[in-house]
């Protein structure tokens, strides 16, 4: 929306709508009546809404209209920084030994190039109102103040989602800086570069120089070392997925060197060591770019997000897409859909990672998500899952101030003071919180879900053969 006026147009447009969602609500008519408040029937309704029926428009426009910048202001200290591209390509050099590594099958990919990342430090800013404005000083001021706010160790290394192709990290400073207020810490929160004109691996690329900067500053960081038992990698939605492709990556690095050795590579000159984080944490990781999986139909009634057979690869055409030459999905090429650093649902191994921890609705990632924790799980990762009864999509990002969602930033938070402060006290486990009453229940982490990783692997491979047929005939 480009502004309150076209906001109030909207909703005048849709009050028969608004009200017709009102009155099924009250009379118990919806089938989520029983599991929702009126308030997030609303707001699911009319966020499903508009993304299932408004007029197409084109990946530029849904891309520049995600990208404004709301301004900075309020309980958050904001610091703009750039990360400089090294100067060697050995970390680009082997991210792409990584790529080949994990190949299941003839998988391609386009080589980007090493290029600045910009980043935003971001902290909670207390004693002030929520419309204070942003200082007028210099990046350097803003993060030393923000320092002087921090109270715990705690470094998040937090990639936005939107489908890698959409928003940024300006559209999520309310949810960074409540992450930094629940950890104490602070959060780096950054601007990887978008699909579809930087497809695969552009994104993972600059996921992995920012984590190398965090680890070793460069010349002129604001940032001290910070050491990787200090930093949690977090993300919702594409966040998650680049958060834990970054993982694997890492892992994957760590499988290829000599046994008992730590991996080196260059960065900036020197030869630095590649250790794992603390942990990751996700609400909730888009893990399968083929959508195969039973939830993404099942759980329509939940969800808002457009099914399957609306993809924004049917969008109208513009300068970015489609490509050329054309491909059959905005962020990598079709033959790649399947590759563990693309859709990391069919990644083998996870054995060696430190603690994850998943949140999630009952939507469309549903299946996928519990049958990433069921494998971690299996593979001996000390793995955390909490699904919640009849929520949607990012819930505690869209429902802010629900309960349900409360509930789920304390659990995210006190696994992220535990990943640094006291990892030895965290331990697999599994809960199932109900709607409304939010009693938790526990579940068996070891059998979420009652199909095989084969039987997975084939589902993907199955639709990812359909996608590539659908783009290639335009259906």
């Amino acid at each position: 929306m480009d502004s309150p006026f076209a906001v109030l147009k909207f909703l005048i447009l849709k009050t028969p709508f608004i009200l017709r969602t009102v009155l099924y609500h009250a009379l118990s008519l919806s089938p989520t009546s029983s599991k929702w408040d009126l308030r997030t029937t609303l707001i699911v309704n009319i966020v499903r809404d508009m993304l299932t029926n408004s007029p197409p428009s084109t990946i530029s426009k849904q891309q520049k209209d995600t990208l404004r910048d709301p301004g900075i202001k309020g309980k958050m200290w904001v610091s703009k920084v750039t990360m400089p591209a090294p100067s060697e390509d050995a970390v680009r050099d082997l991210l792409f030994e990584t790529i080949d590594a994990l190949k299941q099958e003839n998988e391609e990919y386009s080589r980007p190039a090493l290029v600045p990342v910009e980043a935003e430090w971001t902290g909670y800013r207390a004693g002030v109102a929520d419309n204070a404005p942003e200082l007028s000083i210099s990046e350097a001021e803003k993060y030393e103040n923000l320092m002087k706010e921090v109270t715990s160790d705690v470094t998040l290394l937090y990639f936005h989602g939107g489908a890698y192709y959409l928003m940024d990290p300006c559209t999520q400073r309310s949810a960074t800086s409540k992450y930094s207020n629940l950890t104490g810490g602070r959060v780096l929160s950054v601007r990887y570069r978008l699909a579809p004109q930087n497809p695969f691996p552009a994104a993972l690329l600059d996921a992995l120089v920012s984590y190398l900067s965090l680890l070793y500053p460069p010349a002129g960081a604001l940032h001290k070392p910070v050491p990787a038992s200090h930093i949690v990698i977090t993300g919702d939605s594409a966040g998650g997925n680049l958060s834990l492709v970054l993982l694997q990556a890492l892992l994957q690095i760590h499988r290829a060197a000599p046994a008992g050795n730590v991996p080196t590579v260059v960065f900036h000159g020197k030869v630095v060591e590649l250790p794992l984080p603390a942990g990751v944490a996700l609400s909730p990781p888009s893990l399968d770019l083929t959508r195969c999986m039973p939830s993404t139909e099942n759980n329509a009634q939940y969800n808002y997000l457009p099914p399957p057979s609306i993809s924004p690869t049917k969008s109208p055409p513009c300068t970015i897409w489609p490509t050329d030459p054309p491909r059959a999905d905005l962020f990598c090429e079709g033959s790649a859909l399947c590759h563990p650093l693309v859709s990391p649902l069919a990644a083998k191994s996870w054995e060696g990672s430190p603690p994850i921890f998943v949140v999630c609705g009952e939507e469309m990632l549903t299946d996928e998500c519990k049958a990433f924790v069921q494998k971690a799980a299996k593979q001996r990762v000390r793995a955390v899952w909490e699904q919640y009864e009849a929520m949607p999509h990012c819930f505690s990002l869209l429902l802010e101030g629900n309960a349900g969602g409360a509930m789920s930033f304390d659990s995210w938070s006190d696994f992220v003071k535990r990943a640094v402060q006291s990892p030895e006290e965290i331990v697999t486990r599994g809960e199932f919180i109900t709607a409304k009453n939010l009693v938790r229940r526990p579940v068996e982490v070891y059998k979420l879900m009652d199909m095989s990783d084969e039987d997975i692997l084939v589902r993907m491979r199955n639709a990812r053969q359909k996608m590539i047929e659908c783009a290639a005939t335009a259906c």
